[in-house]
């Protein structure tokens, strides 16, 4: 979502085409804040390659399918199976199945006890496609009619087959703003997804109607001459098989309902998804609900409610992976819309992805997780926060751009042991937003818990506490923000001074003394709060931002957030922090070094 300020050239600089143009240095992840590095993440610019594009080698006995081969076939080059389901049926534990070139329109599982790797054939496009043509069509007042359309899906709005709404508005997943986002149909029309309506009398060019009683789909625009899509299947691929790897195939077009979580869905450990597209799912595109996935090189976009889900996913990475453009249903932005979210896992990073232009929060970590890296990340023009951290524990927020986004830049949410060094943070809302509220983990009525655990888990106190911001830049937030660092206690039981805050070494960029008047707004304990308009006060009241700098100038950063010049020269050599060890591993730069804001990549 864009924002008219006079940094709006922001919105061009981070379109979407140039974030996937832009190149990145690779970098090393602790296993933990204090650990050994990990693996580095694969170089080059986030998300899949396009599908058609990878080059995987082929095993000897591999077994071979494509859309013109017969399941009657022996599964060898000259003689392929036709069908997905057919290969994993055959294939045998550790196999490979190579897809040929072309359209599979089927739901596969891989079992539970097969470690299987599905992969294209080299340099030829293979897409898992959940939509039928449809034709025979008759003309009928005012719209067109297909007789016969017998296509079923739960609309459930919830993660629970057939159950109805949540009786709390808070976890209601439909807005009645947008109704239908909960049924999973989908029509295409030339390739442009036509608009699900609940009534016949609602029908208009391009819109879709299913009267499921008369068994007949209507649609607004004229169909004739054109090719006319719809989603006839719900689910592509579930991997029950520990192990195993998907990698080089597109996956597009599935009705996936709520309570079936993804159109690609992980239920074993150990599964490895690299070079995947997923698009246009009727809700979410890839779910991982199993421990140590490894998720590489992924994108999902235009899905209807999410890019990436995981729940119980202990140690997961997702590396480089582009998650844009998702909730096209327009489903309420809480409890669950936008580019990725992950809740009660241990152990998770996200590293040297694109997140962008989601229709709800950036990257959304919520209801104890614990553990997290977030680093070399661009999340901009997200509709809600950039970077939302809920009811958790244990954050590195590092070398991020988090940009242009609807809501906060960083919100911490009853969540303590946070690390935020080093991001460029510029046309975003609140750019840190530390809160308390009144939630508390000792509460039973409370959601949130990670059900593993038998009672309230002790890494997780949900208290905003423990947390340090340092070396990043604060810059043009918009112009209806209070403040630009925010520390808010709801609750009205501590001040910020007893949450064990360190604040220092940021640069705080205004175009003016007026946008925003506040620099930071620090919470009292009385559940007041005291304004600061200018870093001298702040420091001498609070100890904080020892060596800090304001810049109110429209020149002293760029649509980017980048400093200019000789404001950064200053920055890095009297503001900045000495980069911690943990930090300098996760970002691939000396320990000691200077700097204020993320290396731009």
């Amino acid at each position: 979502m864009a924002h008219s300020s006079h940094r709006a050239v922001i919105v061009r600089v981070l379109a979407l085409p140039v974030i996937a143009a832009v190149g990145f240095l690779g970098w090393q992840l602790p296993r933990s804040h204090d650990g050994p590095p990990a693996p580095a993440a694969p170089p080059g610019p986030p998300g899949s390659a396009a599908v058609g594009a990878t080059s995987y080698k082929v095993p000897g006995g591999a077994l071979f399918v494509s859309p013109s081969g017969s399941d009657g076939a022996d599964g060898s080059k000259r003689h392929p199976l036709r069908t997905v389901a057919k290969a994993v049926a055959k294939a045998r534990p550790k196999g490979t199945i190579v897809l040929r070139g072309g359209v599979y329109h089927e739901t596969v599982t891989v079992p539970s006890g097969k470690r299987l790797t599905i992969q294209s054939h080299p340099r030829e496009a293979a897409w898992f496609d959940g939509a039928s043509p449809v034709t025979g069509w008759r003309p009928g007042n005012a719209a067109w009619v297909k007789e016969g359309w017998t296509a079923r899906f739960d609309a459930s709005p919830t993660y629970t087959a057939g159950a109805g709404e949540s009786g709390d508005a808070d976890f209601r997943f439909v807005s009645p703003d947008h109704p239908m986002a909960a049924h999973p149909d989908q029509v295409w029309v030339d390739g442009v997804a036509q608009r699900q309506v609940g009534r016949r009398d609602q029908v208009t060019g391009g819109t879709f109607y299913i009267d499921e009683g008369a068994r007949r789909l209507y649609v607004g625009s004229d169909p004739r001459g054109h090719d006319v899509r719809a989603s006839t299947l719900g689910e592509a691929i579930t991997v029950q098989g520990a192990g195993s790897v998907l990698r080089g195939f597109g996956v597009r077009r599935y009705a996936t309902a709520l309570p079936q979580m993804g159109s690609v869905k992980v239920t074993a450990p150990d599964v490895t998804v690299e070079n995947v597209v997923v698009d246009d799912s009727a809700t979410t595109g890839l779910s991982v609900l199993a421990p140590h996935a490894r998720i590489r090189r992924v994108t999902t976009e235009r899905n209807g409610l999410l890019g990436v889900h995981a729940n119980q996913a202990d140690d997961l990475r997702l590396e480089s992976v582009r998650s844009a453009g998702n909730n096209v249903e327009r489903f309420k932005y809480s409890p669950v819309s936008g580019g990725i979210k992950v809740t009660r896992s241990r152990k998770v990073a996200v590293v040297g992805g694109a997140v962008a232009g989601n229709l709800g929060k950036g990257v959304w970590m919520d209801e104890s997780v614990y553990d997290i890296t977030l680093a070399r990340n661009r999340i901009v023009r997200n509709a809600d926060h950039g970077v939302s951290l809920e009811l958790s524990a244990k954050a590195v927020v590092a070398g991020n751009v988090i940009a242009d986004n609807g809501g906060d830049g960083v919100k911490v949410n009853d969540t303590s042991d946070v690390q935020i060094w080093n991001n460029t943070l510029t046309g975003n809302g609140r750019t840190v937003h530390l809160v308390q509220d009144g939630r508390r983990r000792d509460d039973p009525r409370t959601p949130g818990r990670d059900p593993r655990q038998k009672g309230p888990d002790p890494a997780m106190t949900w208290r905003v506490e423990k947390i340090t911001v340092s070396n990043n830049t604060l810059a043009d937030a918009r112009p209806d923000t209070p403040c630009l660092l925010c520390v808010e206690d709801a609750s009205g039981e501590r001040g910020a001074g007893r949450m064990g805050l360190t604040v220092n070494g940021n640069v705080y960029v205004r175009p003016d003394t007026h946008a925003p008047r506040t620099l930071v707004l620090w919470a009292r304990g009385s559940g007041g709060r005291t304004t600061y308009t200018d870093l001298g006060r702040f420091r001498s009241e609070t100890g904080q931002e020892a060596r800090g700098q304001t810049h109110d100038s429209s020149a002293a950063a760029d649509g980017q957030g980048t400093l200019e010049r000789t404001v950064a020269g200053e920055a890095d050599a009297s503001a900045a922090l000495p980069l911690p060890d943990f930090v300098a591993r996760l970002l691939g730069k000396p320990a000691g070094a200077r700097h204020v804001g993320t290396w731009l990549f």
